[in-house]
């Protein structure tokens, strides 16, 4: 499969800043959809590089196709949808996350729910981004819907193999992701050494995500080798999320700058 004008865009912005910002907006954890898509504009806005749209459950629908179309119709920012299912589908985004979960017990997450919603990518004419997902303890919602074997926060190396592996079946994206609110869980982000392991283990971009809230997690995550960030909840409750979303990108750019010697 040839890349993408997405795809391209990302290794672009890669090569320019050293790392890129991801912001998702899942729908249904809005009061209502004008919210969402308020947040979506606003993060663009405020220097996203890539605005998500998705979910673990709803999402998906006629709240979806009027949240992402909401989203796109105000900037020219890549909007991404970030599945939580064959459903989380629309023609109105420019790419999809066309993830296999590593770590799934259950073989529907792996190859089944691509398999059926491979034709309708096409018939839509989505791009896909082939993305190997690793679900990290405590996993959330995602972890419980997904049926993951969670990869425990003291393994890193585990981590670092099924990353190898996505790379190695043709994931040209591998994320790792621990949930939203892992704090809530006793948990937190994905640890610095499991961040180190993995990167050190592919050769593809490596985006991390859940449980990033502030400056210190951010800067934390990106120097410990992350090319991507993605952040979600750290959005949802802000009345100034511009505002936050230019603080976030700044110091990702200056630690991404920094890695590439600039």
């Amino acid at each position: 499969m040839k890349m993408g004008k997405v795809e391209k865009y990302i290794h672009e912005r890669l090569d320019e800043n050293g790392a890129i910002l991801l912001t998702l907006i899942d729908p249904v954890d809005y009061k209502t959809p004008e919210l969402a898509m308020k947040t979506g504009r606003e993060a663009a806005e405020g220097g996203a590089d890539i605005v998500l749209i998705g979910g673990s459950i709803g999402a998906q629908g006629e709240l979806l196709d009027y949240v992402t179309k909401g989203i796109k119709d105000a900037t020219d920012t890549p909007v991404v949808l970030f599945p939580g299912n064959i459903a989380t589908l629309t023609r109105y985004a420019d790419a999809v996350y066309f993830m296999s979960l590593l770590n799934a017990r259950n073989p529907y997450w792996i190859t089944q729910a691509q398999m059926l919603s491979a034709p309708i990518i096409k018939q839509m004419n989505i791009e896909p981004l082939p993305v190997g997902y690793i679900v990290v303890s405590p996993g959330g919602t995602v972890g419980w819907v997904g049926d993951a074997n969670m990869v425990p926060r003291e393994k890193p190396r585990i981590a670092a193999a099924l990353a190898l592996a996505g790379e190695y079946l043709g994931n040209r994206f591998i994320v790792t992701d621990v949930g939203s609110n892992p704090q809530l869980q006793g948990g937190g982000p994905v640890p610095s050494d499991m961040i180190k392991a993995v990167k050190s283990a592919v050769n593809v971009p490596y985006i991390v995500a859940g449980g990033i809230k502030d400056r210190d997690s951010l800067a934390s995550t990106i120097r410990s080798g992350a090319d991507g960030v993605q952040i979600g909840t750290a959005l949802e409750g802000s009345d100034q999320v511009r505002k936050h979303t230019e603080i976030f990108a700044k110091l990702l750019k200056e630690e991404g700058r920094k890695r590439l010697g600039k």
